[in-house]
Formats: structure tokens, sequence, C-alpha cells
């Protein structure tokens, strides 16, 4: 009888520590899904996996005093795995929105030097296909990976335990609030990077109208479209490292102001 209640007693920690495994797996599983950098469509599914797995049981001994028990009812278990994976898909996505904000004014910068066609969609942002948004969304994973700002998102998630204690629930006040923040935020920093190309395009334009109604015998287009895509490159060359430090700071800030942290 000993021995039989204490395999019991064994498996029930088992279970238990089954459970807390689960729901920690479902809000870092969603969490990696869309953090910048380590979520990114280009890695093997495998390895993401892995690295939510690994992330999982890391934090399975920091969090595991947080997590209730197992519910007896289905519905409650669903529930508290629904929270689970919006809790993590929600620091998931609230960073990767602050990072998106790169390749965002890498759009507006090439549509305003004319580097920008409508002929080629960019499947990732869905808009135009613009060169230097390309190659603003390819440079943000590896900044954020050198720079050691991936950790941030991280700590967040593992602090997320204080904010959306598991099997709690979450305000959909609150989360529309935050998502319509995070958006409108995302969408201000990218146009504040590409201020001084959307400034000068517009006093370009001017120009340009101005021109053509002074001399109409000139086209004025074809004339003024090599000038636009040479000085849009020179400037964008000269700006380049002031956007991106000034990118690299409002995220670093953004990520510091994460749920948790």
């Amino acid at each position: 009888m000993p021995a039989a209640a204490g395999a019991a007693g064994i498996s029930h920690e088992l279970l238990a520590l089954a459970f807390t495994f689960m729901l920690v797996l479902c809000r870092s599983a969603a969490a990696v899904m869309l953090l910048p950098a380590l979520g990114e469509s280009e890695p093997p599914v495998m390895l993401r996996a892995g690295l939510a797995v690994g992330l999982a049981a890391l934090l399975v001994p920091v969090v595991s005093a947080s997590i209730p028990q197992e519910p007896a009812s289905f519905l409650r278990l669903a529930g508290m795995v629904a929270v689970e994976l919006l809790a993590g898909g929600l620091i998931g996505w609230l960073a990767r929105l602050l990072v998106l904000a790169l390749p965002a004014a890498g759009q507006v910068v090439s549509l305003m030097i004319g580097q920008s066609s409508v002929l080629q969609p960019d499947a990732l942002l869905g808009a135009q296909s613009a060169v230097f948004g390309k190659l603003f969304s390819m440079l943000a994973p590896v900044l954020v990976l050198s720079t050691g700002l991936y950790a941030l998102p991280l700590s967040a998630l593992s602090d997320s335990y204080a904010v959306f204690p598991a099997g709690g629930g979450i305000s959909s006040g609150d989360l529309a609030e935050t998502a319509v923040k995070a958006v409108g935020g995302s969408f201000a920093l990218a146009l504040r990077l590409a201020s001084p190309f959307v400034l000068l395009s517009v006093v370009w334009q001017v120009a340009l109208g101005l021109l053509s109604r002074l001399v109409p015998q000139i086209q004025v287009y074809f004339l003024a479209l090599p000038g636009q895509v040479l000085g849009g490159l020179l400037l964008a060359a000269l700006l380049s490292a002031a956007i991106v430090h000034a990118w690299l700071t409002a995220v670093g800030d953004g990520f510091a102001h994460l749920p948790g942290l």
C-alpha cells in the first residue's frame, strides 16, 4: 500500500508538471511565433518550435508557483489555453509592431524617391514592392539580434505572469485600447523616420508643378524623375545611419514598456 500510494503521488506530480509545462508552452509558442527576429518566417519551423519548447522549459521553474491546478471542466481548460495564447501573442505582436516601423518607413522612402512599383507587391507588408522597404525588413531582425534588444521581449514574457496571471482573464477594453495605441504608435514612428523624405518630396512636387505651369512645353516628369531618384538615393545615403539610430532608440524604449516590464 505505501508503495502504491507513493507511485500515485509521483504520478499526480508528473501530471501537474505536464499541465504547467503545457500552459507555459502555449504562451511561449504564441510569443515566439510573432516576436521580431525570433519569429521570422525564414527560419525552419522546427527551429522555432524548438525555441518555444526551450523557452517553456526555462520558464517552468520560474513561474510554476503562479500556475493554478488543472481544472476539472474541459471548457475551463480551453479558456485557460486561449488566455495563454492571447497573452503570448499580444507580447509578440506588440514587439513586432515596433520593429515593422522600420520597413514601413522604407516603403514610404521608396515611394517618395520613385523606387516603388505597383506591379511587384510585397507579400510581407502587403504593399508595393520597395527597395528600401525590403532592405530595412532584412536589416531590422539583424539589428534586433546584434544589439541584444531581443532580450527585452523575452524578459517581458517571463514577467507577464504578473500582468496576465495564468488562468485569469484579459479585459477586452484594455486589449482594444492597447492594440489601437500600438498600431498608431508604429505608423507614427514610421512617418517620423521617413519625414525628411516626405517633406522634401512635397517641396519637390510643388516646384515641379510650378515649373510645368510656367513652361508647359517641357516634359517635366521625364526630366525630373532621374533627378528625383538620384537626389533621393544621395539623401538616403546621408540619413540612413540617423534613421537606424532613431529607430533603435524608439524600439528599445518601446520594448522597455512591454506588458510585464
